[in-house]
């Protein structure tokens, strides 16, 4: 069963857990040099095994975010020294749906933000701020706000609500680059998204296949059933369909293709669908210990519902992929 407990990389602890995004992060900013395709393989392992770390928010988001200041703190993140989170909701799907911190005489900050993924695992908080020359990021130790978590449906992703109050915190990306490493941020979080979603539709598959060919009924294996036949082969063509979407999505992305934002919009949308079929399916098709707390189907399940939601909702980025391919969304 998949640990539900949390890791937490300390910045300055001796042999930290690397929880950053090495292979995307440019060499010379303390990174590995590779691309969206490494990260988009470490996603699809961890949603494989529902893993309870904070690669998604500190390692992608993050990092992504940071890639477009002169911070040093992006090498950090690399290396795994620390790690970082967004002050945005994980619901977040565009800028305008990041709340901005108040900035006041003194350069300190103040606000609250709810619903924040990766939080709780972080050591360093990235915060919007409105200024007269434009949206910034700033950078504020997590220590100096106050972290509240809250009862998230997915307890491999926790949340929390984070209230901060005159804080300290300095520039990482300028007025003139924030909003677009933001949005870029959101886009890149929720296009690689698509690939934890591919390995929790592969590992609910791949669980439920193995359970019917073991389980017995009526004298013969459950899985020789031909009604479960079907609804395992229509599951099993819809997962290739995604890994395909996904995997495309990340190759557009890691090759800076013009198409990336269009592949990303209908992983997005597609893989989140997929998903949450793949789940409910295994939790049926075990039968009554699909339904036990002991068994970890549910975990997945819940997973799988909260990323359908995490980074903007299927019918938002198929709105979005109407807009990118000047397709009429209806009538009046």
């Amino acid at each position: 069963m998949p640990e539900t407990g949390r890791s937490r990389a300390r910045c300055g602890r001796q042999s930290p857990p690397n929880w950053g995004w090495p292979d995307y992060i440019p060499e010379n900013r303390g990174g590995a040099g590779g691309s969206a395709r490494d990260a988009a393989v470490v996603l699809e392992e961890l949603g494989r095994f529902a893993a309870p770390v904070p690669f998604l928010t500190s390692g992608v988001i993050a990092a992504t975010v940071l890639l477009a200041g002169d911070s040093d703190l992006v090498g950090r993140l690399a290396t795994g020294e620390c790690t970082a989170a967004l002050l945005a909701p994980f619901s977040a799907a565009t800028v305008e749906q990041i709340p901005t911190l108040v900035q006041d005489a003194e350069g300190r900050l103040s606000g609250r933000v709810t619903s924040v993924a990766g939080a709780l695992d972080s050591e360093v908080l990235l915060a919007a701020v409105q200024t007269p020359q434009g949206t910034e990021v700033h950078a504020l130790a997590t220590s100096r706000a106050t972290v509240e978590p809250v009862v998230s449906l997915d307890m491999t992703r926790p949340l929390a609500d984070i209230t901060v109050d005159a804080a300290p915190g300095r520039v990482v990306v300028a007025a003139g680059a924030g909003l677009p490493a933001l949005r870029t941020g959101l886009a890149t979080g929720a296009a690689l998204l698509a690939s934890e979603q591919v390995g929790i539709a592969a590992w609910c598959l791949d669980t439920t296949v193995r359970y019917l060919k073991v389980r017995r009924q009526f004298g013969r294996a459950v899985g020789g059933f031909q009604a479960l036949k079907h609804r395992l082969a229509d599951l099993y063509v819809e997962l290739e369909s995604a890994g395909a979407t996904a995997r495309y999505a990340a190759g557009a992305l890691a090759a800076d293709d013009p198409d990336a934002a269009i592949a990303g919009a209908v992983a997005a949308a597609y893989c989140a669908e997929i998903a949450v079929h793949a789940a409910e399916e295994a939790v049926q098709l075990h039968g009554g210990i699909g339904m036990t707390w002991e068994y970890p189907v549910h975990l997945y399940l819940k997973r799988a519902k909260a990323d359908q939601i995490g980074l903007g909702a299927p019918a938002h980025h198929r709105s979005v992929l109407a807009g990118l391919i000047d397709l009429p969304l209806g009538r009046d």
